[in-house]
């Protein structure tokens, strides 16, 4: 936990920045009968059946101290996603990076093997150079500011029925330019002092071991 902490207050530079990732489920959801459009004396109407034509993965990247993020759908989240959309924020999105430093999740899917079985080994190695991958703790996951933006996507934008990838795609573009436009940042403020007052439940009783003086040589 320490390490994720210290990670988000020191500084971070274009040559060596801090990135969060995580991952979501967007479950699609289409109309079952035509919605009544909003008419003057009238309400929007919006039946309450709807069909369910699928499940599309999310991915987040945020870069909390630029104020920048990019979130993209998948169909699947599977080691091949993971690894195609780390190629795509070393590759396009920071390629003058010398280092990356990605904070996500301990998930099976998110390390440098993933790279391997998803690209040549030529690229994967190089990708694998310029990737430093931290992790955040079991049941920690609240330590990861890409999870609060998800939150802030989901009230933002996904907070209706979509129906398709495509539209999905295209929602999550407008919302991702207006939020990019803004430079719209996470402040963190929970720190590693205070972590030590109010979580102290979570870390280990010491208790200093008395030490025998009796022979000690005067």
């Amino acid at each position: 936990m320490e390490v994720v902490l210290d990670l988000y207050s020191q500084p971070h530079s274009e040559s060596a920045p801090l990135i969060c990732m995580d991952e979501a489920a967007m479950q699609l959801t289409g109309q079952v009968f035509e919605p009544i459009p909003l008419a003057p004396g009238q309400d929007a109407k919006q039946d309450y059946h709807y069909t369910r034509p699928g499940v599309q993965a999310l991915f987040m990247f945020l870069d909390p101290h630029r104020g920048w993020r990019r979130v993209s759908n998948r169909d699947h989240r599977t080691r091949v996603d993971w690894a195609e959309e780390v190629r795509q924020l070393l590759d396009e999105d920071y390629p003058q990076a010398e280092k990356v430093k990605l904070l996500c999740d301990n998930l099976n899917t998110h390390n440098i093997a993933s790279l391997y079985e998803a690209l040549s080994a030529p690229v994967a190695h190089r990708l694998a150079r310029k990737l430093e991958i931290y992790y955040t703790p079991r049941h920690g996951s609240w330590l990861n500011v890409a999870e609060i933006e998800l939150s802030v996507l989901s009230q933002q934008c996904l907070d209706r029925r979509i129906s398709s990838a495509q539209e999905l795609k295209s929602e999550l573009a407008a919302w991702q330019g207006d939020r990019n436009s803004n430079a719209s940042k996470v402040t963190w403020h929970f720190t590693t002092d205070d972590a030590r007052v109010k979580l102290k439940h979570l870390y280990p009783i010491f208790e200093p071991q008395e030490t025998d003086d009796s022979n000690a040589l005067f």
